[in-house]
């Protein structure tokens, strides 16, 4: 077993450790918090909402952020292959999909990041320790549930902020 496996599978046993019904019924909710289902419409809702004189490519900025990141979720987890955890009961519908990485921390990592990016939230503490916590309260969701290895999640939140980084040093993002 390799060191990473090793530290996946610790990870996983004290996760299940936590086990308790309204704790298990709260991760059910937040792990959402960083679907597509969710985040797309929310960022094409702030996209459409700002403010009345952001130009319409900085308006798409934050949906392309989110959009991408599902890409390349989905194309890792088809290239990689990798199988989803169980060790113990997983405690919602295991998804189909592959396991890495996750697709969760992905999105809600980038949606987190473009929005601190687009509106300059980066900047000043409340915002980003707002977003900070959301991401972790995602992540902590997925290896509750027992859906994803710890590593799984650390990799969708390194991939999310890379993603958003290379993102807005595109031309056509970048904001004066």
């Amino acid at each position: 077993m390799s060191v990473l496996e090793t530290m996946d599978s610790t990870l996983l046993v004290w996760m299940n450790e936590w086990r308790h019904p309204a704790l298990s019924a709260g991760m059910g909710i937040v792990t959402w918090l960083g679907s597509l289902i969710v985040l797309l419409p929310l960022a094409l809702l702030i996209g459409w909402r700002a403010e009345g004189g952001a130009p319409f490519r900085h308006r798409l900025f934050l949906p392309s952020a989110v959009l991408g990141a599902a890409a390349i979720a989905h194309s890792l987890k088809w290239a990689i292959d990798r199988g989803r955890p169980d060790l113990f009961p997983s405690l919602v519908t295991m998804p189909t999909d592959a396991s890495f990485p996750s697709a969760h921390a992905l999105q809600v990592t980038a949606f987190v990041a473009a929005w601190l990016v687009a509106t300059g939230g980066w900047r000043r503490f409340g915002p980003l320790a707002a977003g900070a916590m959301l991401v972790v309260a995602v992540g902590f969701s997925r290896l509750y549930l027992q859906v994803h290895f710890p590593s799984d999640v650390l990799f969708g939140i390194l991939l999310g902020l890379l993603w958003v980084w290379l993102l807005q040093r595109l031309p056509g993002w970048r904001w004066a």
